[in-house]
C-alpha cells in the first residue's frame, strides 16, 4: 500500500521507517529539498536522524502534491505551529477516502487549538471518522533502532482505529486504541511544558526529589486542564499521559528537557533556540497552555512558572522559590 508521511523530521522519519519495515511503499514529504535528495541518494537523514540507514522503500520528495496523490493512508508529522499552513495546501491533494493520522504534539499559538481542532476546521466535520491521533512515549532515535515501543491511537471510528493499529503493528511497535481524542492530544502537548520544567530543575542540580515532585504535580495540572476541556481523567494515567510525561521529563534524548537544562544553567532562550536544529514544541506550547489555563480558569502553577521563565525572563531560581512558597493545600484540591 502507498503511504504518505508528511514531515521528514526525526519523528516523521522514524515512523516512516516503521511503516517501511512493514512492507509498505512510503512517500515521505520533506519541507527541505536537500533532506529529500539526501534520503533518496544516500538513504540517510543526517540532520534529523543521523546514522540510521533508511529502507529503499522510502522515497522522499519536497512536492506535497506528488507525495499525497493516490494515497489512502496519510501520516502527518509536522510541527504544530505549521499544521494549519501545511494542510490548507495539502487538502487540495488529499484523496477523498484517505485516512489521516496526526502525530504532532502541541497547541497552536494565539488560537489555542489542539491539532484535532485545526484539522477538523480545515477539512470539515465530514472528515472526523477518517481522522486519528497518535501519541505516547516515543523517542525517534530509539524507534528507528527498533527498540520495543507502545503508543496510543485516538479516533472517533472504532473500525478506523483498528485498521490503523494493524497498519502500524510489528514485533517492535504496538498501538493501543482509545476514543478520547482531546485527552490524548493534551497529554502529548502539555508533557513538553513539564519536561522543560524538569530540565530547569536538573540544570539547577536540584536533585531527584524535585524532579519527581515536578512530574507528579505536572501530571495533576495536565489532568485538570484536560478534564476542563472534556477529556477522560484515566487517559492521563496511560501511554499518552503518564507514559509520555515520564519519558520526556527524564530521558536524555528529550529536546524539551534539554532546553530546560540550559535555562537552568543560565543560558538565554534566544541562544538556546539559535543552536537547536530541531523543534522543541514545549516552548510555544508553554505560552498557549498558560493562556488557555487563564481562559479556562484552571490552576496550572508549573506551566505559569515556565511562562515566567521563557517569556518574562524570570530567574529560574526565583521561580522555583515562588512555587515552593505557594499557599498550602490538600493534594487533590483543584
Amino acid at each position: 500500500m502507498k503511504i504518505s508521511v508528511i514531515g521528514a523530521g526525526s519523528f516523521g522519519t522514524a515512523l516512516a521507517k516503521v511503516l517501511a519495515d512493514n512492507g509498505h511503499e512510503i512517500h515521505l514529504w520533506s519541507y527541505e529539498k536537500e533532506t529529500a535528495d539526501e534520503i533518496n541518494q544516500n538513504r540517510i537523514n543526517s540532520i534529523f536522524l543521523p546514522d540510521i540507514v533508511l529502507p529503499v522503500n522510502i522515497v522522499a520528495s519536497s512536492s506535497l502534491e506528488d507525495v499525497l496523490k493516490g494515497s489512502r493512508f496519510v501520516l502527518s508529522v509536522v510541527p504544530t505551529q505549521v499544521v494549519s499552513s501545511v494542510w490548507e495546501n495539502g487538502k487540495n491533494f488529499l484523496e477523498k477516502d484517505a485516512i489521516l493520522v496526526s502525530a504532532s504534539k502541541g497547541i497552536e499559538k494565539k488560537t489555542h487549538r489542539i491539532v484535532s481542532d485545526i484539522l477538523e476546521g480545515i477539512l470539515g466535520a465530514d472528515w472526523k471518522p477518517n481522522l486519528a491521533y497518535l501519541s505516547g512515549p516515543t523517542f525517534a532515535r530509539e524507534l528507528a533502532m527498533k527498540v520495543p515501543t507502545a503508543v496510543t491511537i485516538a479516533g472517533y471510528d472504532e473500525s478506523r482505529i483498528q485498521e490503523i493499529q494493524k497498519i502500524f503493528h510489528n514485533e517492535y511497535f504496538r498501538a493501543y486504541g482509545i476514543h478520547d481524542v482531546v485527552g490524548v492530544e493534551l497529554g502529548g502537548a502539555l508533557k513538553n511544558v513539564i519536561a522543560v520544567a524538569t530540565g530547569v530543575s536538573d540544570g539547577l542540580k536540584l536533585g531527584y526529589n524535585t524532579r519527581a515532585a515536578l512530574i507528579t504535580r505536572g501530571l495533576a495540572e495536565i489532568a485538570r486542564l484536560g478534564v476542563a476541556m472534556g477529556a477522560q481523567p484515566m487517559t492521563f494515567m496511560g501511554l499518552a499521559g503518564m507514559g509520555d510525561l515520564v519519558l520526556t521529563c527524564t530521558g536524555d534524548l528529550s529536546r524539551n528537557r534539554t532546553v530546560g537544562i540550559k535555562l537552568g544553567q543560565g543560558m538565554t532562550l534566544k541562544d538556546i533556540m539559535s543552536e537547536m536544529k530541531m523543534v522543541a514544541e514545549g516552548v510555544p506550547t508553554t505560552e498557549s497552555a498558560y493562556e488557555l489555563s487563564r481562559i479556562k480558569n484552571v490552576d496550572m502553577p508549573i506551566t505559569e512558572a515556565m511562562f515566567r521563565i521563557l517569556y518574562e525572563n524570570k530567574d529560574p531560581k526565583d521561580v522555583i522559590k515562588d512555587l515552593m512558597s505557594r499557599k498550602l493545600k490538600f493534594e487533590h484540591d483543584h
